[in-house]
């Protein structure tokens, strides 16, 4: 086989998030999320003070979204269910009939053009009614999102064969972290972010579970959680610069994937050994990082049928307290290095190496799982002839061949995160990661395909890297 080809039945999407594209914030029905109350009582957050009220307006223009979709050639598309759009309370005894239309009607015109519908159960829009409950720190949201999964199981579960039930938990997790304007923007650094993720891995479980025990002989779809997985290299080579590395590994990637994908179980030991000691340091008397019981353990390992990634970029890391930590109590720091480019997001540095070593790592870790790259792209300021963004995907595709081709990494698919520009979180409509352009001046907010949509559409054609693109694009 080519280095450039992929392998039979290999698998292209392309992504979106409900809040970043729907708009129709209070239509039919639809509740109020926490993203929905931070862009209203605090503009300030987001870098252009916009929102995600209207966004894209896929929620009326669904049909255009499935007709680009189709024009590129996409196999699946990845999109989220808004909660409150179907839960307007969070609560499972109100729903939303018209949001179950909406996603049926999606979902049905879809498999109607001959993609599969891949779908997102929660994408950071929390029910505001659960967040006035202490959102993902209180660990009953568990139960509410069983409740919200066994929804969706029972509607949508005959035709969608791919589910995933979280986006990017460390994502979440900042929400109650730094204060990043992350919806709901609580900042409670050290002990918020713990608390989230312990309540997200037992609601993940809880979902998987449930599918395992009710649906799944009948519907027969697959699951996974979606682990943010950018690779963290250290700066200088050393010894101890190196097992600091790793350490950040294990507290960033290992933080969600080793409760759910390794043979033992629970939080890596180095993460419980390492909070529990700066816990100590710090004079609390006990650690701050929760405990599974021993049956959580066992309810939360093994809950997956494969392992979905969101990868973007790679930080480059050294010892130390002072500077931008990766997560709380890891005592490494993290920099950007100046020989590779930077997007247009700030932190999006373009490091395509980083993804191969990321996929070697996670099978090295987990016993070589089957990998479906859930998310990874780049931004820019926008403009149809979008060279950087073709240079990008080229030479990160380039290595997720080497990974499958030379390292045997079971990659069974690539997702490109976005089919459109859109609402994208705190940096509003100023970062734009589209293969679609979307005119946000228009009330009927036009798409047009840029030059990458195009490339992709022959990538997909011809289920390779074509010679054309090869010219002049080295692996950086």
């Amino acid at each position: 086989m080519s280095a450039f080809r992929f392998p039979p039945g290999f698998l292209f999407g392309a992504a979106t998030s409900a809040y970043q594209v729907e708009g129709a914030w209070n239509e039919d029905g639809k509740g109020e999320s926490i993203w929905d109350r931070l862009v209203h009582q605090h503009p300030d957050v987001i870098n252009d003070q916009s929102s995600g009220d209207v966004a894209c307006n896929s929620y009326h223009l669904y049909q255009e979204d499935i007709k680009i979709l189709k024009d590129v050639g996409f196999h699946f598309y990845r999109f989220s269910l808004s909660w409150p759009r179907i839960l307007p309370t969070g609560h499972a005894n109100v729903v939303n009939e018209a949001g179950i239309h909406y996603y049926n009607n999606l979902i049905n015109g879809l498999i109607a053009n001959g993609i599969q519908p891949v779908v997102t159960m929660f994408h950071w829009d929390l029910p505001q009614p659960l967040q006035d409950l202490g959102g993902w720190t209180n660990p009953l949201l568990a139960n509410y999102f069983e409740d919200y999964a066994r929804v969706l199981f029972t509607n949508f579960g005959d035709r969608v064969k791919w589910w995933y039930t979280f986006n990017e938990p460390k994502s979440i997790a900042l929400g109650y972290g730094m204060p990043l304007g992350f919806a709901p923007n609580i900042p409670t650094h050290g002990h918020g972010e713990y608390l989230v993720m312990h309540t997200v891995l037992l609601s993940h479980a809880r979902a998987y579970r449930l599918y395992e025990r009710e649906f799944k002989e009948t519907q027969k779809g697959k699951m996974s959680i979606v682990a943010l997985c950018n690779w963290i290299e250290p700066k200088t080579y050393s010894e101890e610069e190196e097992a600091a590395a790793e350490r950040a590994r294990q507290m960033h990637n290992g933080w969600i994937l080793h409760p759910i994908y390794s043979t033992a179980g629970d939080y890596p030991p180095v993460m419980k050994e390492w909070v529990a000691k700066k816990s100590r340091e710090k004079g609390y008397l006990r650690s701050r990082l929760p405990s599974f019981t021993k049956e959580e353990v066992e309810m939360v390992r093994g809950a997956w049928d494969f392992l979905a990634v969101n990868h973007y970029t790679t930080f480059f890391t050294y010892q130390g307290k002072e500077g931008v930590s990766i997560v709380p109590d890891c005592d490494v720091c993290m920099t950007q290095d100046d020989n590779y480019p930077v997007a247009a997001s700030f932190w999006l540095q373009v490091v395509p190496w980083g993804l191969r070593k990321a996929l070697n790592w996670i099978a090295k870790e987990y016993d070589s799982p089957p990998i479906m790259v859930a998310e990874n792209g780049f931004s820019d300021h926008g403009g149809l002839n979008d060279t950087a963004r073709i240079d990008f995907f080229i030479n990160y595709l380039r290595e997720l061949l080497k990974a499958i081709h030379d390292d045997h990494c079971h990659v069974i698919g690539y997702t490109v995160w976005s089919l459109m520009d859109n609402f994208e979180w705190i940096s509003g409509y100023t970062d734009n990661f589209g293969l679609y352009h979307v005119d946000f001046n228009d009330p009927n907010r036009k798409r047009t395909a840029k030059k990458s949509a195009r490339v992709f559409s022959e990538i997909i054609r011809s289920n390779e890297i074509p010679a054309e693109f090869l010219v002049n694009k080295s692996s950086l």
